[in-house]
């Protein structure tokens, strides 16, 4: 199946791309391990370290001082006009016993995030006391470059997810022009959709390794699975690259 019908795609091991991968290893590391940095970034009773747009990477994905970011990923993206300005990476790191309940939490979101893989779509912030979803953060894509060989909590998707999710946003905002989503309250469609997406599509965990790459649709529904006993990862833990650059154009996101 093609990437439009399931909404994810893994790239296999190229040379560039692992290049750029272990160079940008050797800068995550000190990064997730700095406690100037933890009481933004360590949650989950210290076994997730979100780190967002935190690598210090240019708008071409570049380190400083390191090889350039290529490799078929980022070919697929140019070659959909997709591969815009990157934003600066994110580095997730994932330590044994992810995850854990913490006081930031409920326990109901918690139970979420153990039995359900916390899905989410990306850019649907959760605003104000009552959580209520609105799309402030419209991404073009995901693209995830492991750093570090683990087995662990890898990425989960639910394939043709995007479909589902697309559907129903489309419906929910047809008529209502672009420049006022961001202020639409999409807390209902969204849960619906979620619910249809567990009950229709498959999940898929997408076990990746330094050098290959997966890009995810900005609508596909997707999370992180825990960390199951015999999975296996470095001392620094399961870290993984994510890049999610925002669109020029909030009405690209439907597209």
């Amino acid at each position: 199946m093609s990437f439009a019908e399931t909404g994810w795609a893994k790239f296999a091991y190229d040379g560039a791309t692992a290049a750029w991968a272990a160079h940008a290893r050797e800068v995550a590391i000190p990064l997730t391990q700095n406690p100037q940095y933890f009481d933004d970034w360590l949650r989950c009773g210290g076994t997730w370290f979100v780190g967002v747009n935190l690598l210090p990477n240019d708008g071409q994905g570049q380190l400083p001082d390191g090889p350039v970011l290529a490799g078929p990923a980022l070919d697929f993206l140019r070659g959909q006009n997709l591969l815009s300005p990157l934003d600066r990476a994110q580095i997730s790191a994932i330590y044994p016993g992810y995850p854990q309940p913490s006081l930031a939490e409920s326990a109901a979101a918690f139970r979420f995030r153990r039995d359900r893989d916390a899905a989410h779509v990306d850019g649907l912030l959760a605003i104000g006391p009552d959580k209520r979803r609105h799309l402030h953060e419209p991404h073009g894509f995901v693209l995830g470059l492991p750093l570090t060989d683990a087995t662990a909590s890898p990425m989960v998707v639910w394939e043709g997810s995007h479909l589902i999710m697309r559907a129903a946003f489309r419906e929910r905002l047809d008529g209502v022009p672009p420049e006022h989503w961001a202020a639409e309250d999409l807390t209902d469609t969204y849960q619906a959709a979620r619910k249809q997406c567990f009950k229709l599509c498959k999940r898929i965990k997408i076990k990746a390794l330094p050098g290959e790459a997966y890009v995810i649709d900005r609508l596909t529904l997707h999370g992180v699975a825990p960390w199951e006993d015999g999975e296996t990862a470095p001392p620094e833990g399961r870290i993984i690259a994510y890049f999610r650059p925002e669109l020029d154009d909030i009405a690209a996101w439907l597209a």
